[in-house]
């Protein structure tokens, strides 16, 4: 079992940023993907950034060029920076691990953005 568990969220003006950690725990499976998705209300869950064992990385049009994802795997951490921050951005966000056969997720954390 793999344990996740978020932290960094909560409430920001348009324009601030804010850091959402994610550390893992438990029987740690490699290679893997760690990334963080989000889900606003009444909406769908959505990708906001992936990053693999090796370093590659991938962004939601949405966020590129504002957010950046980064990964300790001496830590099983990873990290979102989120910067310029927009009232769109305002969700619950999930971090998630998975492998070839494996899927898990956080709970969630809220962030959100103030006009």
């Amino acid at each position: 079992q793999v344990h996740l568990v978020e932290s960094g969220g909560g409430l920001v003006q348009t324009g601030g940023s804010l850091r959402l950690s994610c550390a893992a725990s438990g029987s740690i499976f490699s290679p893997n993907v760690m990334g963080w998705y989000r889900q606003a209300p009444g909406k769908q869950r959505e990708k906001v950034a992936v990053v693999f064992t090796g370093g590659n990385t991938d962004y939601a049009d949405s966020v590129k060029g504002r957010f950046t994802i980064s990964r300790d795997n001496a830590k099983n951490t990873v990290y979102l920076q989120m910067d310029s921050l927009k009232p769109e951005d305002t969700a619950v966000y999930y971090c998630n691990l998975r492998g070839t056969y494996d899927n898990y997720w956080g709970q969630g954390t809220q962030v959100t953005v103030s006009s």
